[in-house]
C-alpha cells in the first residue's frame, strides 16, 4: 500500500481555520489550537445569537407598538386584540415601524380596529 503524506491536507485546514481567526487577539489569531477552539467558540456564538436576534426584535417592536398605543389611549394587548379581530393584516414589524415613522397611519389603524370591535 502507498505511503499518504497528509502534509497538504492539513496545512489546507489549519490555513482556513487561521483565516475564520482574522481580527482575533494575541496568539488566537497565530497559533492554530487556540485559534482553533477561538473559531469554534465563535461559530456557536453566531448560530446562539442569530436566532436571539429575531427574539430581540420582536420584544423591540412589542415595546414601540405599546408606546405608541398607550400614546392613543389603549393597551398593547387590547390593540393587538382588536387588529385581529378586525381581521387587519399588518404584523408587529410593520406596526412598529408606522409607530415611529408614520404616526398618522397608526393612529388610523389603531381606530378603524378598535371600531371593527365595538
Amino acid at each position: 500500500m502507498p505511503r499518504v503524506k497528509r502534509g497538504v491536507a492539513a496545512h489546507k485546514r489549519h490555513k482556513k481555520i487561521l483565516q475564520l481567526a482574522e481580527g482575533h487577539r494575541g496568539t488566537r489569531n497565530r497559533l492554530f489550537r487556540p485559534a482553533h477552539e477561538s473559531v469554534m467558540r465563535s461559530l456557536a456564538y453566531m448560530y446562539r445569537d442569530r436566532r436571539n436576534r429575531k427574539r430581540d426584535m420582536r420584544r423591540l417592536w412589542i415595546t414601540r407598538i405599546n408606546a405608541a398605543a398607550r400614546m392613543h389611549g389603549v393597551s398593547y394587548s387590547k390593540l393587538m386584540h382588536a387588529i385581529h379581530t378586525a381581521n387587519i393584516e399588518v404584523d408587529r414589524k410593520i406596526l412598529a415601524e408606522m409607530a415611529v415613522h408614520d404616526e398618522v397611519a397608526f393612529s388610523a389603524l389603531g381606530k378603524a380596529a378598535l371600531e371593527a370591535v365595538q
